[in-house]
């Protein structure tokens, strides 16, 4: 009895053991045999009649990466505002900031003079994304838009239609799609465009034939400054001013944080208990969005006009402008007393 026992545990260890290298054995099927992969091929053949079998060589390359999911769901964007400023308003960005517009001075104005975009906006931009072109990113755009496409629910319309921008792109370009790099989520370049807003917006700014976002600061420069343009950039209107608060009435006013619009007139702002700190002319006629930021000493709140507005289309966030408002007017600051 006892030898049958155990003949029979012996029988189920086996087997046991047997299935778990059955389950765990890692998969040899490439990514090209997906349905959803599969699909997209065709939907690529069809509708900008690319090679099949250049379609599966260049995505059967691309990896599906859970780093990049994770780093997804975890933006800078959602730390407290006083944590997300201090990333970006250190003494070193701020002085290569000056460095940068020594070093670029006439291709920054020609953009301002040809796009109406000051220099310190566009020097800021390019010093939150890429800290001016250090930090490009290390990531294959090819691995983080398939990861992001196929893998991650929440956004995959989205980055599905990014990774056919970045496909037609790199077609357009003559670029090898597997060799470029950038950030998680998929954007190249100095001025981090994502492949929709390099086919849309970038510029051959010194006329080299190429846009070179890449490699080429000041087809960056031209870029930055046509993408703030299209998106309605006002030159020489405010761009956001400090607020004070009373009451409970302007609670309402408060704008969405990922889509300050200003659509708010200065006279209904006034009378819901706000106040700015600035010159009442400036405010008559002027819609605002009322911003609320996380401080160290409780909330912070600032009126953020059209031009405000702009700064967050380039990436959806009051932080995000906020960062970039407020590192362009140190730069401006410094780059005045050298």
């Amino acid at each position: 009895m006892q030898k049958k026992i155990i003949s029979l545990i012996s029988v189920l260890f086996l087997s046991l053991i047997t299935s778990f290298h059955v389950i765990a054995a890692p998969t040899n099927t490439s990514l090209t045999e997906r349905p959803d992969v599969k699909a997209f091929i065709q939907d690529m053949k069809r509708k900008h009649h690319f090679d099949e079998q250049l379609l599966k060589k260049w995505l059967g390359q691309a990896k599906i990466q859970s780093s990049i999911i994770t780093t997804m769901t975890k933006p800078a964007e959602k730390k407290p505002w006083y944590k997300y400023q201090a990333i970006f308003l250190s003494p070193q960005r701020i002085n290569d900031g000056v460095t940068f517009w020594q070093a670029n001075k006439a291709a920054l104005a020609k953009a301002e003079k040809e796009y109406g975009i000051p220099p310190e906006i566009v020097i800021a931009i390019i010093g939150v994304e890429t800290f001016y072109g250090k930090h490009a990113g290390q990531y294959s755009v090819l691995d983080a838009l398939v990861t992001l496409g196929f893998d991650y629910p929440p956004r995959s319309k989205f980055f599905l239609s990014e990774l056919e921008e970045f496909l037609l792109l790199a077609r357009e370009e003559k670029w090898d799609p597997t060799q470029i790099k950038g950030s998680y989520a998929g954007a190249m370049g100095k001025p981090q465009f994502i492949a929709s807003s390099y086919r849309r917006y970038a510029v051959d700014f010194n006329h080299t034939g190429r846009r070179d976002l890449l490699n080429n600061v000041d087809d960056a420069i031209g870029s930055v400054a046509n993408y703030f343009k299209v998106h309605g950039w006002k030159k020489g209107d405010p761009i956001v001013f400090p607020a004070q608060v009373q009451g409970d009435k302007f609670k309402t006013l408060i704008a969405s944080k990922s889509n300050p619009k200003p659509d708010h007139s200065w006279q209904t702002i006034s009378q819901s208990g706000v106040k700015a700190s600035a010159d009442p002319k400036k405010l008559q006629g002027q819609s605002f969005a009322l911003i609320s930021l996380e401080g160290t000493m409780g909330p912070q709140y600032w009126l953020g006009a059209q031009n405000f507005y702009v700064i967050t289309r380039y990436n959806h966030s009051d932080h995000y402008a906020m960062a970039v408002y407020e590192l362009s007017q140190k730069i401006k600051e410094a780059y005045k007393q050298t």
